[in-house]
């Protein structure tokens, strides 16, 4: 909690004497797995976990406060506690803009949050700077504009996968003041180790249970043979983190150009597009969700649901939560434009068309430039497309598959709009709506559910016309 959670005598100056807080108790009573509980009381303004040791349980100021409790908090008193990441751009002339963005979990969000862009990027002058990785509590400012502070002050980061290639900003911020659990310890040099720190395993090392670990017995598709556990952590303090932002601390926050959903999507969803006003974007962000695979579920491309990568973390109910999003954008004059996108589109064999990870700034580029009406845009059924053109794709150096290198045809096949495709995704959405938020989705979305059907099935009318 004191790597996760600004502490000390600052903290009770701000409550003051009569000032209110959350309370929270983390008891260990009993370790039968089927008494556990994680109970939350908004209206008393507590938080007690019972018999749980998941750390997301037990840093009661994170998901608990800061997300279930706090979005209580939010709607109470007019503002927001979103599941989002915050994220710096510096501009090579000196201006800076923010974007908040959400993504459910395996979709790149910690990645993003610590962005490092391509050379030509760099050699420009951009920057990214950090604000957060995880949490984002948003008030309206002085200047009608949404403002975003990053509640919390350290990273509770997943240990597996993380390495020099994948996420070399997470990784300096755990080289000090940093916890790892349930990670392995390679006895040679006496560091933590886990599954993809580093291509050679280690000779001599005690896996996450204090066992003796035979690297040669290790299958990386059996979770059991792994040296840490598959959802061993880091609790690093945010400041060690190269990218951060000098904004970080501050009260205020920054402000937001942008809000950004994303999801896992194979097929359908284009790399990017742009709502086309504010309950639109609340739309899109209802609508978010990501696809299962077969390894995990045992069916390809059942979608799991996920509005605004909340729905763990809502403190009442979604379409009560929905209809505070719809609210926002009432009293907010000047608020920031919102999209979508997905890293994730396949070819029919599989592989992943773009290549993510730094090359994402050249849709973050794109998104900003929009923000500021310096770039165009092709209006579909979904909302606002970029034109292949206007991605950057200077020095894109990406295979993907063996003879077959990105160029801008596969742009264009990520960029298309299929509203076949998309006729049924609405359709999907209404059933999501009608079964399982049910009569409290706020009209404005209904209405975005219609208008997405009227254009999908105007848009398909007119491609037979043309066919013919």
């Amino acid at each position: 909690m004191n790597v996760m959670t600004r502490i000390g005598k600052p903290v009770l100056d701000a409550i003051g004497k009569e000032g209110e807080f959350i309370k929270g108790l983390h008891c260990k009573c009993d370790i039968n797995p089927d008494k556990r509980y994680i109970l939350h009381f908004p209206e008393e303004n507590s938080i007690i976990s019972i018999n749980s040791a998941y750390g997301g349980n037990v840093l009661l100021g994170k998901k608990c406060f800061a997300l279930r409790i706090a979005s209580f908090l939010g709607r109470s008193e007019g503002w927001m506690a979103e599941h989002m990441l915050i994220l710096g751009v510096k501009f090579p002339d000196g201006q800076k803009k923010y974007i908040a963005a959400a993504f459910p979990s395996a979709c790149g969000k910690t990645n993003l949050a610590m962005l490092i862009p391509p050379k030509h990027y760099l050699d420009k002058g951009f920057e990214i700077e950090c604000v957060g990785d995880d949490i984002a509590w948003i008030r309206i400012g002085d200047d009608g504009r949404l403002w975003a502070v990053n509640p919390e002050n350290g990273f509770f980061g997943i240990a597996p996968g993380t390495n020099e290639q994948s996420n070399p900003n997470a990784l300096a911020s755990t080289k000090k003041g940093t916890i790892f659990t349930n990670v392995g310890l390679n006895t040679d040099d006496m560091t933590p180790w886990w599954e993809g720190l580093t291509k050679e395993l280690p000779a001599h090392c005690i896996d996450w249970q204090g066992r003796p670990w035979n690297r040669d017995k290790f299958d990386k598709k059996d979770k059991s043979t792994c040296a840490a556990h598959p959802n061993s952590r880091f609790t690093a303090p945010a400041k060690n983190c190269p990218c951060i932002s000098p904004e970080f601390d501050s009260e205020k926050g920054v402000p937001l150009d942008a809000i950004i959903f994303g999801g896992r999507r194979a097929t359908t969803t284009p790399l990017v597009y742009q709502s086309r006003d504010w309950n639109h974007g609340v739309f899109v962000g209802s609508a978010m969700s990501s696809e299962t695979t077969a390894a995990a579920v045992g069916a390809t491309g059942v979608l799991r649901h996920d509005p605004m990568a909340m729905k763990p973390f809502i403190g009442y109910h979604v379409g009560d939560y929905l209809a505070h999003w719809v609210d926002m954008g009432k009293k907010v004059s000047n608020p920031p434009k919102i999209f979508n996108v997905n890293w994730f589109r396949q070819d029919s064999d599989g592989n992943f068309i773009w290549p993510g990870f730094g090359d994402n700034m050249r849709v973050i580029e794109w998104i900003l430039k929009r923000c500021d009406g310096s770039v165009g845009a092709e209006e579909t059924a979904i909302g606002f497309v970029p034109k292949a053109g206007d991605i950057d794709l200077e020095g894109l150096d990406y295979e993907i598959s063996k003879g077959h290198k990105f160029g801008e045809k596969d742009l264009k096949t990520i960029l298309d709009v299929d509203t076949a495709r998309w006729l049924t995704e609405a359709g999907e959405l209404e059933g999501y709506y009608t079964n399982e938020i049910k009569s409290r989705i706020p009209q404005e979305l209904w209405d975005c559910l219609e208008t997405l059907k009227k254009n999908c099935t105007k848009a398909g009318a007119g491609k037979k016309e043309a066919d013919k």
